[in-house]
């Protein structure tokens, strides 16, 4: 995940964290000009805990009988303060600091070193935020992927049936995702008429990774445009606009969807070009939906353009019947 990302959620849990203990101060004050025993039992112990620390610093080879002393002292004192919490209708736990996560205390890492669940938890939100997928993704995933819709007929001038045909491009879909952070320069396009389920597996594809907390960044071809005309006329620096530039680019996955219903010009050619051309060099992984045919690509786009993508894509062709049309 993009490292500024995480710097972002580091800082989050920050600010939770000192917010936490503030609200803990708050409630400590409350108590102790309520019960001012209580105050004076926590200044006590501290200093306790203090001459436990130095007797054992002092006498490192003959302490034990002190430590006890020192610690009984401590437990007297704790029970003198239970005493007058619940005589006052306090409960023991008001004076605590009320944590978010009380396994990793709201650090986001465990004493181990290792990150928290909620702090996975809190990268794969995260990534489902900036992805635009968040709701379709609830239907739109492997686990309701019906290979049975598709067709067993054959279809004119195809070697494989349709259901043949997307058993083989499911296999290479979870494979992209099972090997997605190997190094393997792997980057797949999908062409085919519409609604033959290109985005379906874009999307079953996406909700993987986004999973793993893997960034991933859906758009179609004509909202990037939109982007980039935003951020190449940003006058007023909004950093918003800069921010969805920038992630066209940095994405752990970017899904450029519908590629070819843009209104192409030399411009929308040379952005698309430099997108393409600069995720290649940088490893980041991409998959491309179109509706148009390799020669429709190669008639709509320049040269390079297309030269860099058939030849750094692995091309899946989706072919059969309509399935928006399946009820």
């Amino acid at each position: 995940m993009n490292k500024d990302i995480i710097k972002n959620i580091i800082m989050e849990y920050e600010k939770r964290k000192d917010r936490a203990v503030h609200e803990q101060r708050v409630r400590k004050q409350e108590v102790y000009t309520k019960i001012p025993q209580i105050r004076d039992i926590d200044n006590e112990i501290k200093q306790v805990s203090i001459d436990l620390s130095k007797y054992i610093i002092e006498n490192p080879l003959n302490y034990d009988t002190m430590i006890e002393k020192l610690k009984q002292r401590i437990e007297r004192l704790k029970r003198e303060k239970a005493i007058l919490l619940t005589e006052n209708n306090i409960s023991f736990e008001y004076l605590d600091v009320n944590y978010k996560c009380n396994k990793c205390k709201d650090s986001g890492y465990l004493s181990t070193g290792e990150k928290c669940s909620c702090f996975k938890q809190s990268l794969i939100n995260k990534a489902y935020d900036m992805s635009n997928l968040d709701k379709v993704l609830q239907k739109e995933n492997f686990s309701n992927f019906d290979i049975n819709i598709f067709s067993e007929e054959k279809i004119e001038d195809e070697e494989k049936t349709p259901r043949e045909n997307m058993m083989n491009i499911l296999n290479i879909s979870e494979g992209f995702v099972m090997n997605f952070e190997k190094d393997n320069s792997e980057n797949l396009l999908f062409y085919g008429q519409t609604g033959l389920g290109k985005t379906f597996m874009a999307n079953c594809i996406a909700k993987s990774l986004l999973d793993k907390s893997h960034i991933v960044i859906y758009q179609t071809a004509f909202k990037i445009m939109d982007i980039i005309s935003s951020h190449k006329f940003n006058r007023n620096n909004n950093s918003s606009v800069e921010d969805e530039y920038s992630l066209l680019f940095s994405a752990d996955l970017l899904i450029i969807d519908d590629l070819g219903t843009e209104f192409t010009n030399s411009f929308t050619n040379t952005e698309i070009f430099n997108i393409v051309n600069t995720r290649l060099l940088e490893g980041k992984k991409m998959i491309i939906s179109t509706n148009l045919s390799p020669k429709e690509f190669a008639d709509t786009y320049t040269d390079r353009t297309f030269s860099r993508i058939f030849s750094n894509f692995v091309p899946l062709k989706f072919y059969g019947d309509d399935l928006r049309w399946e009820t």
